[in-house]
């Protein structure tokens, strides 16, 4: 399975990077998360639950990051299991880009997926990972609004500041942690 997008966010890139850096805030926009945990160095361990169709299971899964170019790209390997349900491994490029109205963040998944989730037709599986993608963004950018809520007035500041911070996680590692999440139950869905 093959998925790629963008969404404009309309935070600064800072913003946007200390967000995807905060456990906490990935945990209450990924949709069915039961926690991120760091366990090592650029690496962590995710509990999702997710449905598809007939399948629902709770997977347990590990992110590992590289190719961290901070702030700009990362890497993440993914691979997780839901028991009977089935598993999936993979991996996905993350971008992140200040714009005139705030940053850009792209991204594309590569995975595969086993077991009986990935019998239930690529149809289906693409529609809710389509669908988790979506009310990821969704939920990040009201978290952003409740947390920023004159982030548009800042947004002009955004290429200096995101130039002048280079330290802690890169907001890229989290919103590939977001977006492997995402493609991880689409993969477990698969």
């Amino acid at each position: 399975m093959e998925m790629q997008g963008s969404k404009a966010l309309a935070i600064t890139q800072q913003q946007a990077w200390d967000a995807l850096n905060d456990p906490e805030v990935l945990k209450l926009c990924i949709p069915g998360c039961d926690s991120i945990e760091a366990t090592g160095e650029g690496a962590y361990a995710l509990v999702n639950a997710i449905k598809v169709g007939p399948v629902s299971a709770k997977f347990k899964g590990s992110l590992q990051l590289a190719d961290v170019q901070a702030p700009d790209s990362y890497t993440i390997h993914f691979e997780g299991s839901g028991g009977a349900a089935g598993f999936g491994k993979g991996s996905a490029q993350v971008t992140l880009a200040p714009n005139a109205t705030g940053c850009e963040l792209g991204y594309t998944v590569n995975a595969t997926v086993g077991g009986k989730i990935a019998q239930v037709g690529q149809r289906l599986i693409d529609g809710v990972a389509k669908s988790m993608a979506e009310s990821f963004f969704k939920r990040f950018e009201e978290e952003m609004q409740r947390r920023h809520p004159a982030a548009e007035a800042a947004v002009p500041a955004a290429p200096a500041a995101a130039a002048a911070d280079g330290a802690g996680v890169p907001l890229w590692v989290w919103i590939l942690v977001a977006i492997v999440a995402i493609l991880g139950v689409a993969w477990a869905l698969r």
